[in-house]
């Protein structure tokens, strides 16, 4: 084991940086923490690490104080915590100059097949000069539970399919200039690769790839995440129930979800099953980043809990994938796609439901206090839908008078008169002005 370790390590400093796709991942500043790097799974964790790698050479990092260190190797099987040691001590025995003098940083990918490695990363923090990255596909570190089997010695950095700025970059189109700058033809190009981002998603394996075999690639992807990090992790008692529930959320997405009326679509095809498991079901497929869900706006805990949730896919390539409607569905998936930005961009994000039985799709709360009201429509050609979204966002700000309010649509941002105090965002323009917050 020594020996392979030894070598491992030696061919991982002399390892030059593959190419990537770079990532817009936000990596708290925070000393003294370790940088769990958590996401579903396929989405480029382990490319990120790379990423950082190639990031601290930059700043002028020595190359042999950047440590890869991969444990998916099958002659590793059966590894214990209590050798995890022997990985430090071949790398400070092969640098000892590092030991104590520099900050080494040490990249350890899938360590979550070793029992008990969490004791091992925290005794890693509090005995040696290092900077700590932690990563991988099991369920153990998909989880925000790896804060907790940190206690509280983990950052986490979530990793999401590629935003639409990074499928631009990953194809070599991404703007130089902010969208309402550049000439028509490369705006037109712009929505083209919109409609196909919204069709395809984000997953990197899956661009460019037919669309039959991204259907199954992609339907391979929640199988093994279902497997994976919620039926075995979580020793699920009754798996036909939660594939329902998985073939109704993606098939339905930013729709309500309601356990109750789930419940008793699952009674009445004679599949017995407690509300109570119900709503850990949701929770666990949340928890491997299968879905995002969002809770009504409100102050009153008792409303949050009697009103649906809406949920979203945590990609918007799945929706085509278990939607029976037969339809394209874009503006669910222009819907998930500005979901998930918000997301990036640190909103705490919340539906809204107002007095007059309006809905606005979301409110937006920023950590520098900044409020957003966001309304999403793929089409606003008739008179009728402009009315409806525009007067939604009216209301709600009776109710949230600190939010300004939004309009994102595919369309120009100029095409129509909106009532005043409303902006209006072609999505191409708002998805790319995508600084991090």
């Amino acid at each position: 084991m020594h020996n392979l370790i030894s070598q491992k390590i030696v061919d991982s400093l002399a390892a030059s940086v593959p190419p990537f796709t770079r990532r817009d991942v936000r990596l708290p500043n925070v000393r003294g923490k370790a940088m769990a790097v958590i996401g579903m799974r396929r989405t480029g964790k382990t490319t990120f690490l790379w990423q950082v790698l190639a990031d601290r050479l930059a700043q002028g990092t020595d190359r042999e104080g950047l440590l890869y260190f991969s444990f998916e190797d099958e002659r590793l099987a059966g590894m214990r915590a209590a050798e995890l040691h022997v990985v430090v001590e071949e790398y400070y025995r092969l640098h000892p100059e590092w030991r104590d003098q520099r900050q080494a940083t040490f990249l350890l990918d899938e360590i979550q097949v070793v029992p008990g490695w969490e004791g091992f990363a925290r005794r890693l923090l509090d005995t040696e000069r290092v900077e700590l990255f932690l990563s991988g596909s099991s369920a153990r570190l998909l989880s925000r539970a790896v804060a907790t089997s940190m206690r509280g010695r983990a950052m986490e950095a979530l990793v999401h399919p590629f935003s639409f700025r990074e499928y631009l970059r990953h194809f070599g189109q991404e703007p130089t200039q902010a969208p309402d700058r550049l000439p028509k033809a490369v705006r037109s190009a712009l929505d083209k690769h919109l409609r196909g981002y919204l069709a395809g998603g984000g997953f990197p394996e899956a661009l460019g790839v037919a669309v039959r075999d991204r259907f199954e690639l992609l339907r391979g992807y929640v199988d093994v995440a279902l497997l994976r990090d919620v039926v075995e992790r979580h020793a699920v008692s009754h798996p036909v129930a939660l594939r329902w529930m998985v073939r109704q959320l993606l098939g339905n997405a930013a729709g309500p979800f309601s356990v109750n009326k789930f419940h008793g679509d699952l009674r009445s095809q004679g599949i017995p099953v407690a509300k109570d498991t119900l709503h850990a079901y949701l929770g666990y497929l949340e928890d491997a980043f299968l879905i995002r869900t969002l809770a009504i706006a409100t102050d009153s805990e008792r409303r949050r809990m009697v009103n649906p949730r809406k949920v979203y896919p945590i990609d918007p390539g799945l929706i085509p994938v278990y939607d029976r409607s037969g339809r394209a569905n874009l503006g669910h998936a222009l819907e998930t796609c500005v979901l998930l930005e918000l997301e990036r961009r640190g909103a705490q994000i919340a539906y809204v439901r107002t007095a007059g039985g309006y809905e606005v799709d979301f409110l937006a709360q920023y950590p520098h206090g900044g409020e957003e009201l966001i309304q999403v429509c793929a089409d606003l050609d008739t008179v009728a839908t402009r009315e409806r979204e525009t007067r939604a966002l009216v209301e709600a700000a009776e109710e949230h008078p600190r939010a300004t309010l939004h309009l994102i649509c595919l369309q120009s941002a100029s095409t129509f008169d909106l009532p005043p105090g409303i902006t209006m965002h072609a999505a191409v323009a708002w998805l790319l002005n995508d600084t991090l917050v």
